[in-house]
């Protein structure tokens, strides 16, 4: 993706869009990881339903920030940033990209292949596939694999990078997705 302004820093609508999607990743991994196994017969209890919820919300800011990137772009590259560190950079962002779509779609087909309820607000969702439709039942060890290991491997990776711009090279990556004037 070409970048369509010659920004230095992220928009204050792309940087809203970062740290909201932190912020519902957080919420997300402490809800997946206090609430009861998901087996055969679980009954759907308030913290699986906040999962359920969490999952489409962040889902939904998935859409809005990718839209918004594409539309927008990205800030040039500073100078003095070795290329093969854009290219990582850039290919870490479209596979987070990636999983904030494929984890929260294969969570919801997974609930639908359960037969539970995915609820926003009171309303029911619809299913995306009918309760145990066969050839499905992948859909949670897959979600629950890329959540953890994917996801969670890629946002560590980031994070790194992003401290190692702060404290080693001391060259403004980072201060440029801070929120405020950078």
């Amino acid at each position: 993706m070409a970048n369509l302004s010659s920004a230095s820093s992220y928009s204050s609508t792309a940087k809203a869009l970062h740290w909201t999607i932190l912020v519902l990743l957080i919420a997300q991994f402490i809800f997946a990881w206090t609430m009861p196994h998901i087996d055969r017969n679980t009954p759907v209890t308030t913290l699986i339903s906040l999962h359920f919820t969490f999952g489409i919300i962040i889902l939904a800011v998935a859409v809005v920030r990718l839209a918004w990137r594409l539309t927008h772009g990205e800030p040039v590259p500073l100078d003095g940033i070795p290329p093969w560190q854009t290219l990582t950079a850039r290919l870490v962002h479209w596979a987070l990209y990636l999983l904030l779509f494929v984890v929260p779609i294969l969570g919801w087909i997974n609930a639908s292949y359960r037969g539970m309820p995915v609820e926003m607000f009171g309303l029911e969702l619809p299913k995306l596939l009918a309760t145990r439709a066969p050839g499905w039942g992948w859909t949670g060890d897959v979600h629950g694999l890329l959540a953890n290991y994917a996801m969670l491997g890629l946002v560590a990776l980031h994070a790194v990078a992003a401290m190692y711009h702060y404290f080693v090279r001391h060259d403004g990556v980072l201060q440029r997705m801070l929120p405020g004037k950078h």
